[in-house]
């Protein structure tokens, strides 16, 4: 008997909503200089509107992530898209600085917990030697759905104002809700389109399914392999945040470009982006077989990742025309996603059946120092004199930070293994 692909309908949720969600805190880039005209912002009021959706989703990662891992995946997504629909559609409705502020970190307390919570889905449903391809496949869609988000709001933009545009994408969110709530189930051996075949193949990941709540914060908090995944992560998204939050500005500021070539152009980084996790999921099994070892694997291509990011970023500012410079950053993309795979699989073969838990403590640090660097680069452009290559230039040697995170870094031994009595047998299965 044939495994049967309800699986992969999984893998296709999560990369359908990896598009949505990016889509979604995308839009604001775009519509910023419009959103700034409108109300009156300048710079820093404009850079913390749009730091203020990272912190609000930074800090509730964790509780958004527990959350799932206490009702399942199931309940957890359908309320996460529902809340963070309905204050996309919100954004909107803003009439000043204060009101958007509130509205743009409630919409980040909902998407709060989203990607943490797809990896426990996987987590579930898929065996171990799939989770990074898989994983390469959600964030290939994430990247490339914030890539031609521009260009889907130019195009919207011609037709109605940025409120009307706001409310229209909302909408999105309910009709993914629904399809979602109808066919997906939080443990495989309840679903109808499952088979023992395919059940067999998910042996050794069942008990995943059933386990809600019982976090053990006090190990988790203090593992080594925790806290190095948390500590790159940060170090790999203050660098890649720019290409969501100030890239249109950059482009129409220091590049002279109007707002449709501006939207051309910046789709040029979250596409490379994608092509980098595409290219890691289909390259990462190879690479295993030569180096005869998973945990090998990830770390030299994390560490290359880090690397080529940090450095192609820099060489950017060296570029004096458009095209040479967004071929720099394009290069330093692709290499930032050789990264996005390894670090999610690795949270969910360490966090095991606590997986969202683990992916929203690193998913944490990540949108932590996206607002960082956000807010950074909004108070270095307000200065007089204020220098956009000088701004990216601190962002490509942030990425530097993050190697020896790796070479110290165990990704695959899970932490209810480590807390084991013997050591190498993993009591709690992922």
């Amino acid at each position: 008997m044939q495994p049967s692909g309800a699986r992969h309908r999984v893998v296709w949720f999560g990369m359908s909503l990896a598009v949505l969600a990016f889509v979604d805190r995308a839009v604001i880039a775009q519509a910023a200089p419009l959103i700034s005209a409108d109300l009156g912002f300048d710079k820093v009021m404009m850079g913390t509107v749009l730091s203020t959706f990272l912190l609000g989703y930074g800090l509730f990662e964790v509780p958004g992530a527990w959350y799932g891992d206490w009702v399942g995946a199931r309940k957890g997504l359908m309320r996460i898209v529902l809340m963070w629909s309905a204050f996309t559609a919100l954004t909107g409705a803003a009439w000043n600085f204060a009101s958007m502020v509130v509205i743009r970190f409630l919409f980040g307390v909902g998407e709060a917990g989203c990607f943490p919570i797809i990896a426990k889905s996987l987590t579930t449903w898929l065996p171990r030697r799939e989770r990074t391809r898989a994983q390469g496949f959600i964030w290939t869609a994430a990247r490339w759905g914030g890539a031609f988000t521009p260009l889907l709001v130019v195009w919207a933009l011609q037709f109605m104002n940025w409120r009307v545009a706001f409310g229209v994408f909302g909408l999105l969110g309910i009709v993914w809700t629904a399809a979602f709530a109808r066919w997906y189930r939080d443990d495989p051996r309840t679903h109808p389109d499952v088979n023992a075949a395919e059940l067999a193949l998910l042996a050794d990941v069942e008990p995943a399914a059933a386990s809600h709540g019982g976090v053990p914060w006090g190990r988790l908090l203090t593992s080594r392999s925790v806290l190095l995944l948390t500590a790159q992560y940060y170090f790999l998204s203050f660098g890649w945040y720019f290409s969501l939050t100030w890239l249109p500005t950059y482009l129409q500021e220091h590049h002279h470009l109007t707002a449709g070539e501006s939207a051309a152009y910046a789709v040029i980084p979250l596409f490379s982006n994608g092509v980098g996790s595409l290219f890691c999921g289909f390259v990462s099994p190879h690479v295993t077989r030569w180096t005869g070892d998973e945990s090998r694997t990830r770390r030299l291509m994390a560490i290359a990742g880090f690397l080529g990011a940090g450095g192609f970023l820099m060489l950017a500012t060296r570029m004096s025309g458009i095209n040479a410079t967004m071929a720099m950053m394009a290069v330093a993309c692709f290499f930032n996603d050789w990264v996005m795979p390894h670090a999610w699989a690795s949270c969910m073969d360490v966090g095991g059946r606590h997986a969202a838990s683990v992916a929203g403590t690193m998913n944490l640090m990540g949108n932590l120092a996206g607002a960082t660097s956000t807010m950074v680069g909004g108070f270095l452009m307000s200065q007089a004199g204020g220098d956009w290559n000088q701004f990216i230039r601190l962002l490509g040697m942030v990425y530097f930070l993050g190697v020896p995170c790796w070479l110290l870094l165990d990704p695959r031994t899970s932490i209810d293994a480590a807390a084991a009595p013997t050591p190498g047998i993993e009591t709690q299965p992922a």
